[in-house]
């Protein structure tokens, strides 16, 4: 089969033997990768998730949040309170929370889920060293907070963090609830919380 192709009014026509083939955006993109994607963390994410963690934390205090047994056991139990960024398929910053049944965190909160609970503890907020400076983990906290808004049922969110983030989390809309009865290895925290109450901001592409 031939098909008359013309570039120009002012050409004469030519002849291809084999027909011009359009292949659609949607069938281009089948074996790309989205250049970027927010999606719950599973399992399989536990190693990117405790080398980004490790190379973050343990060069400034010396301690990881998490464990990767316990990272591993949070994205098990409770995979729905995770939240991670992904560029070309590569972790870049991520969230981890878990359920939580009182006013306040304790100690047996940093390993425990306590599922069906109205409070999420966030456990850790980490970024790939390679981009941090960019405001990646406000627009990750921002992004997670309107989702957990998305679940029926929850109500706040509780952290800790050290006197230096503070102004950080106070910016996102937590409110100082006074010093954290955690410690770890001789270090003090402040517990904040953020209150979940309404609906999420109406955006395009909120998930909700």
């Amino acid at each position: 089969m031939t098909q008359q192709v013309s570039g120009s009014p002012f050409l004469k026509p030519f002849f291809l033997k084999t027909p011009v083939r359009v292949v659609s955006p949607l069938r281009q993109r089948r074996h790309t990768l989205p250049a970027s994607e927010f999606r719950n963390l599973t399992p399989q994410d536990a190693i990117s998730v405790f080398e980004i963690e490790r190379e973050a934390f343990v060069s400034v205090s010396g301690e990881c949040p998490l464990t990767l047994d316990e990272v591993l056991n949070f994205l098990s139990q409770c995979p729905e309170l995770s939240l991670g960024w992904f560029e070309e398929g590569q972790l870049v910053a991520f969230i981890i929370g878990s359920g939580w049944d009182k006013e306040r965190l304790s100690q047996e909160a940093m390993t425990q889920h306590v599922p069906d609970t109205p409070t999420v503890h966030i456990h850790v907020l980490s970024v790939h060293r390679h981009c941090r400076q960019q405001g990646k983990g406000s627009i990750l906290l921002w992004r997670y907070l309107q989702y957990l808004r998305c679940m029926p049922g929850l109500r706040r969110a509780l952290l800790i963090c050290e006197d230096f983030l503070v102004p950080f989390y106070l910016k996102a809309g937590f409110k100082e609830k006074g010093p954290s009865a955690i410690s770890v290895s001789n270090m003090h925290f402040l517990e904040m919380e953020y209150t979940l109450g309404g609906q999420a901001y109406a955006r395009r592409n909120s998930g909700c």
